[in-house]
């Protein structure tokens, strides 16, 4: 099989000849900086390519370690805007187009919220007449229609779009989390004028996108947490209120630009909200954090395999970054034995590799889910 074969024939809930395997495609799936350095010089290949997420410290992943580790998929992300985009400002913090500030404490390898720019006593109008991010920015969406083009024609891999969906969060970073919370709780008006602002940008940013790549793109990826360690961010019928309409808005708004499989993006405790993902037309859950509440890999296949598929698992709060190269490998085995009967599992971390986790471990990963063959398939891996 294709490498791009592999991942859509598992998609379709379908065995290939080989589990397969994502890193790096999505700003979730991949490695924050320290561990791919430590990556690199492991295998003696690739370099520290363009940082393309401030706040996560992740970097793009050198095609030669991609090749290396044999990954199936390839990621198409858009640019910084020409004009309007992040800063560093002169105190050492970042701002970033939204207007959101963060600061990286000393010793922390992320940058951290510092300053919401909608905390507080707001309106609507306050909401209306703020200034948001131009969507239509020329330089977010320069080369995506090449870059996409030749991945889908000179290379068999599969072409992920990470879209830019993420209203959860950024309503989260916008208003702040306490009042984010209360606005849920309590003022249902001012919830929703904030998702439809933010929501608007983010449509227009993706439909132009659409139309550089909506043609070429196998699968797009998008993401929102919506779930804790031990239960979701709140109620089913809350979801049912006030996030599931504007996940619809944003699965329809994907399958009328495209006809690629849907891969959403949450972590924590999420069970009781996937019979909901999967009416949504979701196709992949990311990244399967199978150390949360209720997210125990065999119950998600009994309960919910053949109807959407898992996108991660392999933990990394605790076994990528403190198990041995032998853990992990015998980890990926029984996920494999798992999570991946039938097809409906492409492996990868759970979010992405920690700054804390071996070269060695990673290198484990890899190396035993390639050699994850399916019986029923015989093909040469």
């Amino acid at each position: 099989m294709t490498h791009r074969e592999r991942i859509l024939t598992a998609l379709e809930h379908k065995e290939p000849d080989r589990l397969p395997m994502d890193l790096g495609s999505t700003r979730v799936t991949g490695m924050v900086r320290p561990a791919y350095e430590r990556l690199i010089e492991k295998l003696g290949v690739g370099e520290l390519g363009p940082c393309i997420d401030t706040m996560q410290q992740l970097h793009a992943i050198d095609e030669a370690v991609l090749e290396r580790l044999d990954v199936d998929c390839r990621g198409v992300m858009l640019n910084p805007p020409d004009s309007g985009g992040g800063e560093i400002l002169p105190d050492g913090r970042h701002k970033d187009e939204w207007g959101v500030v963060r600061v990286r404490p000393e010793g922390c390898h992320y940058y951290e919220l510092n300053e919401c720019p909608l905390a507080g006593e707001i309106t609507a109008a306050d909401i209306a007449r703020y200034p948001w991010p131009d969507p239509t920015d020329p330089g977010r969406f320069r080369g995506l229609r090449e870059q996409a083009k030749r991945l889908k024609e000179e290379t068999d891999y599969a072409v992920v779009f990470s879209a830019r969906y993420h209203l959860v969060h950024q309503t989260q970073y916008l208003r702040g989390f306490e009042d984010w919370y209360c606005d849920l709780a309590g003022d249902h008006d001012l919830f929703r004028a904030l998702c439809d602002a933010v929501l608007e940008v983010m449509m227009e940013m993706n439909r132009r996108a659409y139309e550089e790549v909506g043609d070429l793109v196998d699968i797009v990826a998008f993401g929102d947490d919506v779930g804790l360690q031990d239960r979701p961010v709140c109620s089913l019928p809350m979801y049912r209120k006030l996030i599931r309409p504007y996940q619809e808005r944003i699965t329809d708004h994907i399958r009328r630009h495209t006809h690629a499989k849907i891969f959403y993006h949450t972590c924590g405790s999420v069970y009781a909200y996937i019979p909901d993902f999967i009416e949504l037309g979701i196709d992949a859950l990311n990244p399967v954090q199978v150390s949360a509440k209720n997210m125990e890999p065999e119950r998600l296949k009994k309960e919910f395999g053949g109807r959407i598929a898992f996108w991660g698992g392999v933990d990394t709060q605790h076994l990528l970054p403190h198990g041995s190269p032998e853990e992990v490998a015998a980890e990926v085995r029984r996920l494999f034995d798992v999570l991946g009967r039938g097809g409906g599992w492409v492996l990868a971390a759970v979010h992405n590799i920690q700054p804390d986790v071996p070269a060695e471990n990673v290198l484990a990963m890899y190396e035993t889910g390639r050699s994850c063959a399916y019986q029923s398939q015989t093909a040469a891996v």
